[in-house]
């Protein structure tokens, strides 16, 4: 830094750099190279501004001197990164009593007076740091008002408004370097993503007062709508007016182009019009970017004060950089570099439009972004009468459970008081494309009463209207305007681009029919996960399912299981027509069977009723099916070990389904995945059993046909005993909720009570659950990765938790060789975009605003 001057002079050719000296002053230099009139400037670097609010002042007379004795300057923040913001820009440097008089000359007295009336306002409040409302008595405008704000600044500070230019800059260059320093600004720009220690620059730039004689004014102008991206003249300009006083206007402002709802720049100042336009025109092609200038005219004479990048929506950020290649002016791997790829789930769901008035009656977990709007509810059978009703609603819930996929199928959205962002509510909502949020603690939750009760105490009751979004973490009272979801062409051409980069497979987790459909509408590569556990909880099939749980023999449970089977089969078979020529990974049965039985008194009775058996008898099976920790008990593979009819009906509907599906079309090749394994053992038995069904529907059928065997590794010990494990299975999918869970020893449905709590206070940098803990969870997962390769090279790896779908969690999976990942549906695209911003970052040395 030493040897970068404290001051330059911007020309073509001086030694400006962001790093140095902040984002606007290299875009200055830019615009000066591309011959356009850009008023004299000089650009004060870092480590100036460091030494200004240290207290050394650089040379303020050598700075004055590069402009002409009788010019007024205006000082604006450069940081390196413009959305990192800085202090407001003091504009007129150089006013005082003298320089009034003679501009009161030149431009008349009124604009002199308006010149002089700004600066000393605005160096009262963000240099001297004078209250504002001591100028609230002061009239608007003319000589008068200035009087009175001059003696109302000496009534405060016990001087006189400082007259010399010298020191005025001084004093602002202090006051803005002292500001950046502060507390608030620097967790304002921390917030924005910026390093702590991020630098700031200055610029002084000679003032073109846009006041005066001829046509004078100011204004703004963009190529393209920042909320759409489509192209789009947007702007305002203003007649005797400085800085960006045009866009706060109304109906003073004139419009840029010709437009029947009022008079226009271009019909009042053609030349001027026509050359800004020019202008915006060629910095969009020489900067590679879509840019907003702001310019003045001064006695129909046009001048550029700056060009800063255009502020974006999601949709237009991808539209914007799409256009940009598609037009030549960037390669298409740039622009995939240029979208962050956790805002493409904005894209997939309707938003809260940006202008929409926001009632927030409450927060919580961001789980499932989206929003969506309907009417209160309180249990599954609400929803679904609501939906068959045709009725939008929204199920509110004190947490979710597998007795309410249904329900949440039927809902628009969830809410729910409890879990985080791997609780089953997040988990689903995610997976259905459901706005949701979790964790609404700040809410009371009265599901007898059915009534939601805000933070404020609003008592919301069963039936009226709510929004939940699910991408802010807020719930809205009432119907907020919204804009609609954005699968257009630009999105499509993005993710084509993205796919030629990426160098890593794309599944998704899918347990429907509906699932798997949206994920080949994603160009998911597969699914890497089908819970069947979900099929079970149909109403059809809970009975039998019941039925089954009762059955004292295995002959009995077999035979109950036998008429599940055509149901099963018929469930693979449309996912296997579904995602024809692609693989399907199905899990076998997971949970524990005490979810299937009814916890209340009714439904016990109810369950009584449907399967001619006294009630005691159904309380004491309840009974002895409770479990302490039952994520922990029996379930998974356990089940398949102890109860083993249940994996051979499902084994047996998988086979039958993949040589029906093979008579349509190409031949399928079906992945069976063991779940919660811990032991070699368990994997052989379990294997012996399908195997032996497998010979005996290709026996049944006169046909044969091909089958892989897996893993789910979600239990620390699977992953310590993978060397054990992969010779017998032909791929291992870790799955990474559980095996989070199981190494933190944390509930994923409790963390998200105390989860932000720890993370503000530093115990664990991010949410294990929502960001992928590369150090602990990580070294099992390398472990895993080496152990299994070790004996047998050609074993698959997978994750297949919800951190697949994570964009922060994909380099990891890369770097420890995962041949792929896989993610609820709707986090397919995001998951696209992110891994192929990694490839090409590693190709290129590029970062993408993804990991900045």
């Amino acid at each position: 830094m030493s040897e970068i001057p404290l001051s330059t002079l911007i020309t073509a050719t001086a030694p400006i750099e962001a790093a140095n000296h902040g984002g606007r002053a290299k875009c200055l230099q830019r615009l000066v190279r591309l011959d356009l009139p850009v008023p004299r400037t000089v650009a004060l670097s870092f480590a100036a501004v460091q030494q200004v609010a240290a207290g050394e002042l650089p040379d303020i007379r050598a700075i004055l001197a590069e402009f002409s004795e009788d010019a007024l300057l205006c000082v604006r923040p450069s940081s390196e990164v413009p959305d990192w913001g800085g202090p407001s820009a003091i504009l007129n440097i150089g006013m005082n009593d003298a320089r009034y008089l003679s501009l009161s000359e030149v431009l008349g007295q009124a604009a002199a007076a308006s010149l002089y009336l700004r600066f000393v306002q605005s160096y009262a409040v963000h240099v001297a740091r004078l209250d504002p409302d001591v100028f609230d008595d002061v009239e608007d405008g003319g000589p008068d008002a200035l009087r009175e704000i001059l003696q109302a600044y000496e009534a405060e500070t016990d001087e006189v408004f400082p007259q010399d230019p010298g020191e005025q800059l001084a004093a602002v260059l202090r006051s803005m370097a002292r500001a950046w320093e502060g507390t608030s600004a620097r967790l304002l720009r921390q917030a924005k993503g910026a390093p702590a220690d991020a630098g700031l620059g200055l610029v002084v730039q000679e003032m073109i007062p846009g006041l005066g004689q001829g046509e004078c004014g100011s204004g703004v102008l963009q190529l393209v709508d920042s909320d759409s991206g489509l192209p789009q003249l947007t702007g305002r300009y203003l007649s005797q007016s400085q800085g960006r006083e045009a866009l706060g206007a109304g109906t003073e402002a004139l419009f840029l182009e010709k437009d029947a709802r009022g008079p226009s720049l271009e019909e009042l100042a053609p030349e001027a019009f026509a050359r800004i336009k020019a202008d915006a025109a060629l910095m969009r092609v020489r900067l590679r970017e879509e840019m907003q200038v702001e310019f003045v005219i001064q006695n129909g004479a046009l001048h550029i004060l700056d060009g800063v990048r255009v502020l974006r929506s999601s949709r237009a950020a991808v539209r914007i950089a799409v256009a940009l290649a598609q037009d030549g002016i960037i390669p298409p791997h740039e622009a995939v570099m240029r979208v962050d790829a956790h805002v493409l789930s904005e894209l997939l769901h309707r938003q809260v439009a940006p202008s929409a008035a926001r009632d927030v009656i409450g927060a919580g977990i961001a789980a499932s972004p989206g929003a969506a709007t309907g009417q209160l509810v309180f249990t599954a059978a609400d929803a679904q009468s609501s939906a068959a009703r045709g009725e939008p609603c929204v199920l509110v819930r004190r947490e979710t459970s597998p007795d309410d996929v249904r329900g949440m199928h039927a809902a628009v959205a969830v809410l729910t008081g409890r879990g985080g962002m791997t609780s089953h509510a997040a988990v689903i909502g995610r997976g259905l494309g459901l706005p949701s949020i979790v964790g609404a603690s700040n809410m009371t939750f009265d599901s007898r009463k059915k009534r939601l009760i805000s933070a404020s105490g609003q008592v919301f009751h069963a039936g009226d209207i709510v929004t939940i979004d699910g991408s802010r973490g807020e719930v809205l009272a009432g119907e907020p305007e919204m804009l609609e979801a954005a699968e257009d062409d630009a999105f499509q051409a993005l993710l084509a681009w993205a796919d030629e980069a990426r160098d890593i497979d794309i599944r998704a987790n899918a347990d429907t029919p509906a699932d798997a459909q949206t994920a080949r509408n994603f160009n998911a590569q597969g699914i890497g996960l089908c819970r069947t556990e979900h099929m079970f909880f149909d109403p059809g099939r809970l009975t039998v399912m019941r039925e089954m749980i009762f059955a004292e023999t295995s002959s009995g449970r077999a035979a109950v299981l036998a008429r599940l089977l055509p149901m099963q089969r018929e469930d693979f078979l449309e996912l296997f027509r579904i995602m024809e020529g692609l693989p399907v990974c199905i899990r076998l049965f997971d949970p524990p069977l005490h979810e299937f039985l009814p916890t209340s008194k009714t439904g016990q009775r109810e369950l009584s009723e449907a399967l001619d058996i006294p009630v005691s008898d159904v309380t004491r099976r309840v009974e002895e099916m409770a479990e302490y920790n039952p994520m922990l008990g029996l379930r998974g593979v356990r089940l398949g070990v102890t109860v083993p009819e249940i994996y051979d009906m499902q084994a047996r509907a998988i086979f039958e389904a993949t040589l029906l599906a093979s008579k349509d079309g190409a031949p399928v090749v079906p992945e069976v995945m063991i779940p919660l394994v811990s032991a070699k053992r368990e994997v052989e038995l379990v294997k012996a059993r399908i195997d032996a069904v497998a010979a005996a529907v290709a026996a049944e059928q006169g046909e044969s046909f091909d089958y892989r065997l897996g893993v789910m590794v979600e239990t620390p010990r699977a992953a310590l005993r993978a060397d054990e494990i992969a010779p017998h299975t032909s791929f291992l999918s870790f799955g990474t909720n559980d095996l989070t869970q199981m190494t933190y020893g944390l509930s994923r449905d409790d963390a998200g009570r105390f989860m932000s709590n720890y993370v503000q206070q530093g115990v664990f940098p991010e949410d294990p659950f929502h960001v992928l803990d590369v150090d602990g969870v990580g070294e099992l997962l390398k472990l895993g990765v080496q152990r299994g390769r070790s004996t047998n090279p050609e074993v698959t790896l997978s994750i297949c938790g919800e951190h697949g779908g994570n964009p922060e969690s994909i380099a990891f999976c890369r770097e420890a060789g995962f041949d792929y990942v896989s993610c609820s549906p709707f986090r397919v695209p995001v998951v696209r975009l992110a891994a192929a911003q990694l490839a090409i970052g590693e190709k290129t040395g590029a970062v993408s605003p993804t990991y900045t």
